[in-house]
C-alpha cells in the first residue's frame, strides 16, 4: 500500500486454514462505466482488471475462479431502436482507450485496498479464520514511513 509491504511484518493474528486446498482464493471484478465503448473494447477493459489485483500482491492460480466483466451504461438509445431501422451508437476510438486502461487498474487496486481496510475478522467453513487488517498497525506504519 503506497509502497509499504504490509504482509511480511504481519504476524498476529495468523490465518487459520483447516481445509486443505490447492487454490489461494478467487475474485470477481465488475468494471462499470458510462463511457461509450463497443463490446470488444469492454472485453479489453475487463482484461486489465487482473493487473489491479496484481498491484495489491495478488496472484492468479490455476484453480482459482477469477471472473472479470465490464459493461457500459452508454448508448441506451441504440438498444431501444425500433425494429427495421438503422441504429447508431457512439464509441471512444481505440486510439484513446489507454487512459481507461489506467483507470481500470487503479480502481481495482483501490477497491481491494478499501475492502482490506474495511473488513473485520472472519471465520468461515470448517473453522477457517482470516483476520482483519490491523488498522492501528497500518496507521502507525504509514505515519512512520511518511516521517510523521
Amino acid at each position: 500500500i503506497r509502497g509499504l509491504r504490509a504482509g511480511p511484518d504481519l504476524v498476529e493474528p495468523a490465518i487459520r486454514e483447516s481445509t486443505p486446498r490447492a487454490e489461494k482464493g478467487s475474485i470477481i471484478g465488475i468494471v462499470a462505466t458510462d463511457a461509450p465503448f463497443m463490446p470488444h473494447q469492454l472485453k479489453r477493459l475487463a482484461r486489465r482488471a487482473p493487473l489491479g489485483v496484481a498491484m495489491t500482491g495478488g496472484f492468479g492460480y490455476h484453480s482459482s475462479g477469477d471472473i472479470f466483466l465490464a459493461f457500459s451504461t452508454a448508448n441506451r438509445e441504440a438498444a431501444l431502436a425500433p425494429s427495421g431501422r438503422i441504429a447508431s451508437a457512439d464509441f471512444i476510438p481505440d486510439t484513446d482507450i489507454d487512459p481507461f486502461f489506467d483507470a481500470v487498474i487503479e480502481s481495482v487496486e483501490e477497491a481491494i485496498l478499501n475492502a482490506l481496510v474495511a473488513n473485520d475478522d472472519m471465520t468461515g467453513r470448517d473453522g477457517n479464520f482470516v483476520p482483519a487488517l490491523p488498522k492501528a498497525w497500518l496507521k502507525g506504519n504509514f505515519r512512520a514511513s511518511q516521517g510523521k
